[in-house]
């Protein structure tokens, strides 16, 4: 991109689960020398686990630059920190101990260069719950971890595809429990989440919001739940009164079904499921999840561990690629926000204006 080797972006990257295709995608990603003038890649990980890793793909020619810190990752290298001294016992395609434990390691360390701004933004590779939890994690997830790592109370998790943005109210939720999580004001503190996500990360003035109703049909006016009129749309009142613009709530079916979704910047959905079925089967492969209402940048791609074709060379790194595009572009775009606010007199208008 033509950008200064001082201006490059630092990425760092988590190596997630060294049983699953993570240290695959990231080579991968990287084999393209573009790459480099994008950004600076640091991987927090274990020399021991790519060396496997490469000799597993057939990726030996795969070159990178250990360094002791991310002050002293280099441009145009691929930099690797050795976090983890210990012997990975590395079973493709099983959930482990080991494999939690490397994951979380390299998942802590990447958050304390983060939160300490040796590197710009985190884009974090697929770890597996099960391994995780077998160490004590005690999280459902990455994005609740960097929810508690920088005290946010709340959070976002936008799944961001080419031409559709879904968020979340609830997230890592139990389908029974779903309905215990929905309140008026849950929902209001999400919409305004969304909105201000879209305009300083996604360079989009007057963000267009749908809501998702949680019933079949939006209830048919209290006929199949009484949800949607009794919470739903008295927090899209509310968030109306704070400037939010906002429609609804629409029967997923429909929205998605007619493609009603694209005259919107933004699509709220009301759980998980109903949020990101839609969104793989229009985006799979070039996805990206973000974790939206942090004071910090992190990205990943819209996949799991995919175990059953680990170190066979078959995983795409197409979602980890641009898990890496988002994270920057929300990098300068944010940036860009910030001096503009700060300087409401200033001329011109950010990318995205509309």
């Amino acid at each position: 991109m033509g950008k200064n080797q001082e201006d490059r972006i630092k990425v760092g990257i988590t190596q997630g689960d060294v049983n699953g295709v993570g240290l695959e995608i990231v080579m991968k990603a990287f084999q393209d020398p573009l790459m480099y003038d994008l950004c600076t890649p640091v991987l927090y990980g274990s020399t021991k686990a790519i060396a496997y890793h490469k000799k597993a793909i057939d990726m030996e020619d795969f070159n990178y630059q250990r360094v002791d810190s991310a002050d002293k990752a280099l441009p145009k290298k691929f930099n690797l920190i050795n976090c983890i001294n210990d012997e990975p016992k590395i079973e493709l395609g099983q959930s482990t101990e080991d494999g939690g434990r490397f994951a979380l390691e390299s998942l802590k360390a990447a958050a304390v260069d983060l939160s300490t701004g040796k590197i710009d933004v985190v884009v974090t590779a697929p770890v597996d719950k099960h391994s995780l939890d077998l160490v004590g994690f005690g999280f459902p997830g990455q994005t609740e971890f960097f929810t508690n790592t920088f005290e946010n109370k709340e959070s976002l998790m936008i799944l961001v595809g080419e031409k559709l943005k879904v968020a979340l109210v609830t997230g890592h939720v139990p389908v029974k429990d779903i309905t215990a999580n929905l309140t008026k004001e849950k929902i209001v503190q999400k919409l305004k989440l969304f909105n201000a996500s879209l305009k300083q990360d996604f360079g989009i003035r007057k963000p267009k919001i749908a809501v998702l109703s949680l019933n079949p049909h939006a209830g048919d006016g209290g006929l199949i739940g009484k949800e949607d009129e009794e919470i739903i749309k008295p927090a899209l009142q509310e968030a109306e009164k704070q400037n939010i613009f906002v429609q609804g709530p629409y029967p997923a079916d429909g929205l998605f079904g007619s493609q009603n979704y694209a005259q919107f910047d933004g699509i709220l959905a009301m759980y998980h499921d109903q949020g990101l079925a839609p969104f793989k089967a229009l985006s799979f492969g070039g996805g990206v999840n973000f974790t939206a209402g942090l004071p910090v940048i992190r990205t990943s791609p819209d996949h799991g561990t995919a175990y059953d074709i680990a170190g066979k060379g078959q995983a795409s790194p197409d979602s980890f690629r641009q898990a890496i595009y988002t994270a920057c572009d929300i990098f300068r775009l944010r940036n860009e926000y910030k001096e503009l606010t700060a300087n409401p007199l200033k001329q011109g208008v950010y990318k995205g204006d509309r």
